[in-house]
């Protein structure tokens, strides 16, 4: 396994870590872009696994769920307590479907790189892997997060939710802004971060031993990719019910 860097120069030296590969690649040529097809392709049998499960288990909803309607209500129940805790009782019901569905966008992301048999899909180049460890798909779910933070200040509070930049003084005003700035880049390099880590120490171990060996690691894997799930939730939960409180 090698670790190359695309050469980046100029402006875009801004985005240098999306440059950052690990083993070889699929790509496809779309006109003048190359788009990673890897991510592309994992990411497209995530959000179809997600919704055939959603469909399936509420196909036939009864009033004493059974099966896959109790798995999904559960589910739900999980997604709209942690949407209530951290945004309150007024705030939380419009956007228990935009949280749930970050959360379940990177759990079953995260989990596809370890319970899924990678060779099922056979690709030209490399092997499919979670679409999590690519820093751009981590980036797709904190993009909205960051957008909805803002939105949600400003719908309830109107203009008055930038005045927070400026209290009690506009000295600190420079560090104010870095700060809600960095708050998608958090969001983005935690799962990007963990399940690369994550990938890379299972491939290294898996190439000098028997395939057995393993195993204990990447269980722990399982329990790492779901915290980093609820994690992000849970922080994109905090950042929305934070615009729409008062300053601190």
């Amino acid at each position: 396994m090698d670790i190359k860097q695309l050469p980046i120069d100029g402006i875009d030296d801004l985005y240098q870590v999306s440059s950052v590969e690990v083993g070889q690649h699929l790509y496809w040529q779309v006109g003048n872009f190359q788009v990673h097809a890897q991510v592309l392709i994992t990411s497209w049998v995530v959000i179809a696994i997600s919704l055939v499960l959603s469909a399936v288990a509420t196909r036939k909803l009864q009033t004493i769920p059974t099966g896959g309607q109790n798995f999904i209500e559960y589910v739900l129940e999980f997604i709209r307590d942690l949407t209530r805790t951290q945004m309150g009782e007024e705030e939380y019901r419009p956007r228990v479907p935009f949280i749930g569905t970050m959360f379940s966008f990177i759990s079953v992301s995260n989990w596809s790189g370890a319970l899924f048999p990678r060779r099922i899909i056979q690709l030209p180049h490399g092997e499919s892997a979670a679409p999590t460890n690519d820093i751009n798909t981590t980036v797709a779910p904190a993009s909205p997060t960051s957008v909805a933070y803002f939105y949600a200040g400003s719908h309830k509070k109107g203009l008055s939710h930038f005045g927070k930049y400026i209290q009690p003084t506009p000295v600190p005003l420079p560090i104010n802004i870095p700060e809600d700035s960095t708050k998608p880049l958090s969001l983005s390099f935690r799962p990007f971060g963990n399940i690369l880590a994550d990938e890379l120490v299972v491939a290294v171990l898996v190439s000098p031993v028997p395939p057995v060996v393993p195993v204990p690691m990447m269980l722990l894997g399982l329990f790492t990719s779901a915290i980093q799930a609820l994690i992000f939730a849970t922080l994109a939960a905090a950042y929305v019910g934070e615009s729409m409180e008062g300053h601190h």
